[in-house]
């Protein structure tokens, strides 16, 4: 009798394990004509298939490790009424599908697809239109968001969430995805060990990333392009910005790239091309930026303040109207070994840095920094003659703001 108990209870076992796992397929035609019932049917471990159509459904509610995998390009029209699929579980998988219409509401953020408290989530190859929120973390830990399309139809920042959020979450990939006509493409607070990489965030009301109070993430290889502003990062520490290209972020008070409060970080290799600031730095401290190249910017970059101990160390500052502007006539960051495209010393020993050391502050840039008006002078030979003054006798710019080391020519930085 003992024998019948435990053969029976090693069956049990066996059948809730993955290894038993089933397939439920649903359609029109199938036994499942809804994505709702089969999760509702679905045992642990299951995988249920959809097929192509189109599912009016919301609030889908998972609430066991399964698996969602898109065949034919299904799509779930949540007809505006509400969130589209809620994860409570671990071990969940949703792969391919094709969300629309996800309600709006100025008291709850519906997404089309919300991870809570949640632990190896794999969201991949999704397709999210018409939204309000696109992907919501929170609380939710050690998963991967990898490929999706998140194409949103934002006009007012009020009314438009964000097209990939992060709240309260750790040890999360994000990566080659694609954002565009949110508020902000990415958002993360209080979310730690991040990786994002490979993903396009372009014409965004707000930010293409924004962080806040995260710390230990990583951002590598994506691009940033036509958003309201860039990328900003604030109140965070020992954060990896490398390989990036920030392009056409442009505006009145736009920017590439806004650092505020930022400690002990790296800013590495990225490209800073065509935008009214590359990088607005606001107390910002033990910060690396090397091997950046500044391309056509209004400011490469503007050091608004309480700035120390960061390094500069073989950028390329590349035609920019400004390439340093700085509100403080204190400094104590290093400039070393950088190309200016508008340095003109001379190189008697042919080593190829310039024997005259270079001041990148021109007392016009404190000038419109004080008065942006004045900006219209910008190409008149009197600016020229009052720049040349402050060179030669600085009053009114820092005085020991000065690269001992400039190169003759370009520096080659590999990737970019």
């Amino acid at each position: 009798m003992k024998n019948l108990f435990y053969i029976a209870f090693i069956f049990l076992q066996l059948s809730l394990s993955p290894s038993f796992a089933q397939n439920l397929e649903v359609c029109a035609s199938c036994e499942f004509t809804s994505i709702t019932g089969a999760v509702e049917i679905a045992k642990d471990f299951d995988t249920i298939l959809v097929k192509k159509g189109t599912y009016k459904e919301y609030n889908i509610g998972i609430t066991k490790p399964i698996t969602i995998i898109a065949e034919g390009n299904p799509v779930i029209d949540g007809e505006n009424k509400g969130e589209i699929i809620t994860i409570q579980a671990d071990n969940v998988t949703i792969d391919g599908l094709h969300i629309i219409n996800v309600g709006t509401s100025y008291t709850t953020d519906f997404a089309a697809v919300r991870v809570v408290k949640s632990e190896n989530f794999l969201l991949q190859n999704l397709t999210l239109e018409r939204l309000f929120f696109g992907i919501y973390l929170e609380k939710a830990n050690n998963g991967k968001i990898l490929n999706n399309t998140i194409i949103g139809d934002a006009v007012e920042e009020f009314s438009s969430g964000n097209g990939i959020q992060l709240w309260h979450c750790k040890n999360v990939e994000v990566r080659g995805n694609k954002v565009k006509k949110v508020r902000d493409g990415i958002y993360l607070e209080f979310s730690d060990e991040i990786t994002i990489s490979n993903n396009i965030s372009s014409n965004n009301l707000r930010y293409g990333l924004h962080f806040m109070f995260s710390n230990h993430d990583t951002y590598v290889n994506n691009l940033f392009e036509n958003n309201g502003a860039g990328v900003a990062v604030m109140f965070s520490k020992f954060i990896k910005m490398e390989g990036n290209t920030f392009r056409k972020n442009w505006g009145t008070a736009s920017f590439g790239l806004l650092l505020k409060e930022i400690n002990d970080s790296e800013i590495i290799n990225n490209v800073f091309e065509e935008n009214t600031v590359g990088i607005n730095v606001e107390g910002s401290n033990r910060v690396n930026y090397f091997h950046n190249d500044f391309k056509n910017n209004g400011w490469a970059l503007k050091v608004r303040g309480a700035c120390y101990n960061n390094i500069f160390k073989e950028n390329n500052f590349l035609y920019n109207s400004f390439d340093v502007s700085y509100n403080s006539r204190l400094n104590d960051n290093k400039f070393e070994g950088n190309y200016w495209s508008n340095y003109t010393g001379y190189d008697l020993n042919r080593n190829g840095i310039g024997d005259v050391p270079y001041r990148p502050v021109k007392l016009f840039s404190y000038i419109v920094n004080r008065t942006p008006e004045t900006i219209i002078l910008l190409r008149s030979l009197f600016i020229d003659i009052i720049d040349f003054s402050e060179k030669v006798s600085p009053i009114f710019t820092p005085d020991n703001l000065v690269d001992k080391n400039p190169m003759l020519k370009p520096i080659h930085h590999g990737t970019n």
